[in-house]
């Protein structure tokens, strides 16, 4: 909203468009008051600054202003090979990207990072909407495979054939959670599952709603993706990301809680 102002607004200003425009609605149905998106600012210092009563955009692209991508990739050149560069530019760039049915049959078995975009962010909860507006992206997740694309992140992140932690983050944002029980007695407490009627509906989801790209690389992929992280925030990355988002950790901690309920009670 701000980025498409162009300017600083007041939170009452900001409280009038939202409430005109629907683009949240809090849960009974109430007006959004300027004393909320006060409060909800002050959650995300990282993107916004506020004086007394005036929002702005730390970055016109909502994102920090740290230079992050500068340092960060100077290091990543170090580092690595004088390919990276390149191979991160062919990664992020989004004309390479494509929908899952189009290109599951060409991912590698080789290691790579990857990138997973949505095509409307309208299609998620209104918070992650918005999460994804003050960004100025649609990225929802990038990870790494150290062994392989074909089995990470085709198998496991896309198609739930194994523990994937972006398929079970997607399953929770989007309402399912697991059968209640299914990790008593489990060595691992944390790897919930969905039902197999509930994986077909998420795989059904990310095949209308998702594009993907990845590129092969085998040196520093942990280096790499932590600055991508950095520099991006993606919206279901949890782990090195500092602009993770909350709501999103209690969603996968709800889900852990109802897998780890007795069935019996």
């Amino acid at each position: 909203m701000l980025k498409e102002k162009a300017r600083p607004l007041r939170t009452s200003e900001i409280a009038g468009i939202l409430n005109e425009n629907g683009l949240y609605r809090k849960g009974n149905g109430s007006l959004i008051k300027a004393g909320q998106i006060s409060a909800r600012i002050n959650n995300y210092p990282h993107l916004f600054t506020k004086l007394n009563g005036v929002i702005s955009l730390k970055s016109s692209t909502g994102v920090p202003v740290k230079k992050i991508k500068k340092i960060s990739m100077r290091r990543v050149m170090v580092d690595t090979n004088d390919n990276t560069p390149v191979l991160v530019e062919k990664l992020m760039k989004p004309k390479n990207f494509n929908s899952i049915p189009e290109v599951e049959n060409k991912v590698p078995d080789r290691p790579g990072l990857y990138c997973i975009r949505i095509v409307n962010p309208k299609s998620l909860k209104p918070f992650l909407t918005k999460a994804l507006l003050e960004r100025g992206h649609n990225i929802i997740y990038i990870g790494l495979a150290s062994k392989s694309l074909k089995k990470r992140f085709l198998g496991q992140e896309l198609r739930a054939k194994g523990h994937g932690t972006f398929f079970r983050s997607l399953g929770a944002v989007l309402g399912f959670t697991p059968e209640k029980g299914s990790l008593v007695g489990k060595k691992n407490q944390n790897n919930y599952k969905f039902s197999k009627s509930d994986e077909q509906q998420i795989v059904a989801w990310i095949n209308k709603n998702l594009i993907v790209n990845w590129v092969e690389v085998i040196d520093n992929l942990n280096i790499i993706e932590n600055t991508l992280l950095k520099e991006y925030q993606p919206l279901l990355n949890l782990t090195g990301n500092p602009g993770r988002l909350i709501e999103v950790k209690q969603l996968r901690d709800e889900c852990k809680r109802v897998a780890r309920e007795n069935a019996k009670y």
